[in-house]
């Protein structure tokens, strides 16, 4: 039993969620990085409103009907063995209804050596988690406001431990069309557990976002700031290394700012050519950065970077996001038009 629970705290705490604000809830996955598009600006952008059907996964207002009969698929590694999806597939059954949204996302952590509180070997075993989400948008009649919501169904087995749970996500979007800036809204992960890992019900990872893009005039680019986390203040993280040391030999502990505070709820992203077949996006999260940053030595955490390319009825996304020295990602993506 001893074991089963260390090995649950374990797999809890690494649901690939880094800071303060991680390893206090169950599902973490489900805030992960949706598309590579996503990935390259920095993660967790709302506002982009098009065909790409990955975006109503994060804020089910985006769904809209240039997505109708578009399938989108993505792939990355994260750390180790642990590999993580998503597919998304939007489908416009009448211009009165507007559009209907289905997607799945999955995370695997791969296979692990089991041991036993004496240190003597026990059998393998592997932890995986998953979501199957449905959403729906309406626009406002005579208006630029959509708002959406998205139902999701979540599994997880974490070695002989599984849990089933259920959250909502709801979206807003407004579109000025005038001045080409997007404005939007999205509260993920409302729920609750249905069946719990041992008798003791968490919380989800409830995550409030707000955010802002637009396109400039006579450029062709389009910048995206996205602010994370707006349900807690407070998501500093004070780094033991970076502590101030004492003539006695004692460290206190590194004093966060009220600036630098905000800023880690600040996710920026600047996409080129954003309306071409060819597109470059760069984009920088804060909180990663300043995080995951080594004293003394550039490191470029918190850098993502990453392109699309459109050919015909096909578009190639790639992103690639910059942790630490020894722990960077990739994510691939391939968005379908069906029609």
């Amino acid at each position: 039993m001893l074991k089963k629970n260390i090995l649950f705290f374990l797999f809890v705490n690494f649901s690939l969620s880094y800071g303060q604000i991680g390893g206090r809830y169950a599902y973490q996955f489900l805030n992960l990085t949706t598309s590579p598009r996503q990935a390259a600006l920095g993660g967790k952008s709302i506002t982009i409103y098009d065909e790409d059907v990955n975006q109503v996964m994060f804020n089910p207002a985006t769904l809209n009907a240039e997505m109708d009969n578009h399938l989108a698929m993505n792939y990355g590694n994260y750390y180790g063995e642990a590999s993580y999806g998503t597919a998304s597939y939007a489908y416009t059954y009448d211009r009165h209804l507007q559009t209907f949204y289905a997607g799945i996302s999955y995370i695997n952590y791969g296979t692990f050596e089991g041991y036993d509180e004496n240190g003597q070997a026990t059998s393998d075993f592997t932890g995986s988690e998953g979501a199957l989400s449905v959403g729906y948008a309406y626009n406002i009649p005579y208006t630029d406001i959509h708002i959406g919501a998205n139902a999701k169904l979540i599994t997880s087995t974490l070695e002989s431990y599984n849990s089933v749970g259920g959250a909502l996500d709801l979206g807003f979007l407004f579109i000025d069309e005038r001045n080409d800036v997007n404005w939007a809204l999205s509260i993920r992960n409302i729920g609750t557990q249905f069946t719990t890992y041992s008798g003791i019900k968490e919380k989800l990872p409830l995550e409030i976002i707000a955010g802002v893009s637009q396109e400039l005039d006579h450029v062709p680019i389009r910048w995206h700031l996205s602010l994370e986390n707006l349900q807690q203040w407070n998501i500093s993280f004070s780094n033991p290394v970076r502590g101030e040391g004492n003539i006695d030999g004692s460290s206190e502990e590194e004093k966060v700012s009220f600036v630098n505070n905000a800023l880690r709820h600040v996710i920026f992203g600047v996409e080129l050519f954003p309306r071409r077949a060819f597109n470059i996006r760069l984009g920088y999260n804060f909180r990663r950065g300043e995080e995951l940053r080594i004293e003394e030595q550039r490191n470029f955490s918190g850098v993502s970077l990453g392109f699309g390319l459109k050919m015909n009825r096909l578009k190639f996304n790639y992103s690639y996001s910059k942790y630490t020295l020894a722990a960077n990602t990739s994510l691939f993506g391939l968005n379908i038009n069906l029609q």
